[in-house]
Order: C-alpha cells, then structure tokens, then sequence
C-alpha cells in the first residue's frame, strides 16, 4: 500500500517521512490553502527528500506561466489536478498526473475518469465548497461504484484510528493523507505519522498471512 503526505510546509517534516519510508509527498501550491507553501520553501522542504520518495505539485487551476516557473525551479515528479484543468491542460507537461475527483451523491466518477484515459490515478476526496483537500472530513465509500476500474487514491478524512479499515473496505492503490496528521493546519505530528504508517503496515502484514 503506498502512502502520500499531503501538505508539508516544514523540512524536519519531510526528513521524517522519509525516514519512515512514505512513498510521496504533497506540496500546495495554491494560494488559497493554509498549507501553500512557495518556491522558496518547496526546495528547502525537497533538499530533505529520500532520493526515491516521490515530489507531488497539487495546482488548483494555475495558468501556464505559472506551472512552468514551478517546474523550472523545483524538482517535481507528479502533479495532482484539482480545478477545473482538461484532459489537454492536464498533459501538456510530459509529467506524469493524478487527477482529484469529487466524491459526493449524484456524480459519475466512472465517466469522469474516462475523461482522463492517461492520468496515473485519481484521488477521490470529500467535497467542501472553496476546500481542495485538506478538510480532515471522509466522504461516503459507498459513493465508488464497483464499475470503478482506476487506481484510486484515497483521501479525506484519514487518520491513524481509520485508515486499516477504509483500507480494506475500498482496497485503493494508495492512501493520501493531510489533517489528519497534523496538530494544526501544516504542522505535521510526528507521532500521528508513525501511528499512521504502523496501521497501514498492519493492513500489508494481515494481506501477506
């Protein structure tokens, strides 16, 4: 089971990830988020980076501009799409992409996620009117229909008491989580973190029994 920490705004915090054996790491650039963090901090936060752990751009609807200038000054290995970005916007940087999908009654994630033939996976989060991630809220599981044939990443709401479970009930390739690893927007909790990786590992071992 891989794991992403989403919303790193500290180098210490990216030393211990790394340590731990977290497969990705989320930075925010949006500036609407109390999680963004700017050039500057993002290669701080990267100089501390395992040389295998995976650098993740989450964008909410940035111009081109502004997607080069990231991708020119930080070394990013994924970008996570969470406006209103097209397939085409989406694909343009010869980088490979997830693409957040908005679970929540009513929606279509089977035909959402045939817009996107080439993205990597696709994160499915709780909806929060002016929230992209983040809100520390789960979302129905029961909203993923079996149809649904992608590699899922799941977010919202994990936590070290629910991920073990949320793991076996939808059986995503990955787990992402933010808030509910932190003791305040951005400050990641070191000791949620481990407790966090332990519980995932205890899914893997009961898998391998």
């Amino acid at each position: 089971m891989q794991v992403k920490i989403c919303g790193l705004t500290r180098p210490e915090d990216a030393q211990l990830v790394s340590q731990l054996g977290v497969d990705a790491v989320g930075l925010v650039f949006w500036s609407g988020s109390r999680r963004a963090v700017d050039v500057g901090l993002a290669q701080e936060i990267c100089a501390e980076l395992a040389p295998f752990v995976m650098t993740t751009a989450l964008l909410v609807n940035p111009s081109d501009v502004e997607v080069e200038r990231l991708l020119s000054q930080v070394p990013i290995n994924l970008l996570q799409w969470h406006g209103d970005e097209t397939p085409e916007q989406c694909e343009r940087w010869q980088l490979p992409y997830i693409r957040a999908l908005k679970a929540q009654p009513g929606s279509d994630l089977v035909a959402e996620a045939n817009r996107y033939p080439k993205a990597r996976g696709f994160l499915l989060d709780s909806v929060h009117e002016g929230q992209f991630g983040g809100t520390g809220k789960a979302f129905d599981w029961d909203l993923i229909p079996e149809s649904f044939n992608r590699s899922i990443v799941l977010a919202g709401g994990l936590n070290p008491a629910n991920v073990a479970g949320a793991i076996r009930a939808v059986r995503p390739a990955a787990v992402d989580v933010s808030s509910g690893v932190e003791s305040a927007p951005g400050i990641k909790d070191h000791d949620k973190i481990r407790r966090f990786m332990r519980a995932v590992a205890s899914v893997d071992e009961d898998t391998r029994s």
